[in-house]
C-alpha cells in the first residue's frame, strides 16, 4: 500500500527510501550543528522501529524529512529538518501531520520531543500540534563556541 500525503508548496510526504540516506544527512546538516552522516540515516531507515518521512516534489526532489522512532506504546521525533529554502512555508508542519496519521495506526499512544530551547519557530510549532513542556535537559545541544544549549523535553498524547 502507497502511502502519500499531500503538503504546501507542490510537495508530497511519504515514507523515506534507503536512496533517501545521503540528502537527508544534507539537509540535516544544514539545519544543526551537528549533522549526522548517511550511514546513521542509512541505519535508521533500516530499522523497523523507525518511521522516516520526506517532503519532497514529483521528481523527488527532497524539502525535508522526518524520523520518528516506535518502542512499546511511545514515539520519539529523534529528528526533524526542512531544507532553509523551504523553511517557513509548512513543510514541517506536513511532516509531523503525515507522520500523525501514520502512527494512528501504531501502538504508539504518546509522542516525545527535544527541543532547543532558543529554538523559537520549532517550539512554536511544537505548541501549535499540541506538545506541552514536561521538564528540561540542561548541556544537551552542543553550540559552535563550545557551550550547551538545553533541551526542552515536550509530548503530546496521540490518541
Amino acid at each position: 500500500m502507497l502511502k502519500f500525503w499531500m503538503a504546501p508548496g507542490g510537495l508530497h510526504v511519504e515514507p523515506a527510501e534507503p536512496r533517501d540516506a545521503r540528502e537527508m544527512a544534507r539537509i540535516h546538516a544544514l539545519s544543526f550543528y551537528r549533522g549526522w552522516p548517511s550511514t546513521e540515516f542509512e541505519s535508521f531507515l533500516a530499522d523497523r522501529a523507525c518511521l522516516t518521512y520526506v517532503a519532497c516534489d514529483a521528481r523527488r526532489r527532497m524539502a525535508g524529512f522526518a524520523l520518528i522512532r516506535i518502542a512499546a506504546d511511545e514515539a520519539e521525533l529523534l529528528t526533524i529538518a526542512v531544507d532553509p529554502k523551504w523553511r517557513g512555508k509548512r513543510v514541517g508542519r506536513a511532516l509531523m501531520d503525515a507522520a500523525f496519521a501514520d502512527l494512528m495506526l501504531s501502538p504508539a499512544r504518546r509522542m516525545f520531543l527535544e527541543v532547543d530551547e532558543q529554538n523559537v519557530p520549532a517550539i512554536r510549532l511544537y505548541k501549535r500540534l499540541g506538545f506541552e513542556a514536561i521538564s528540561t535537559r540542561k548541556g544537551y545541544y552542543p553550540r559552535p563556541d563550545g557551550s550547551a544549549a538545553t533541551a526542552l523535553v515536550m509530548a503530546r498524547d496521540l490518541g
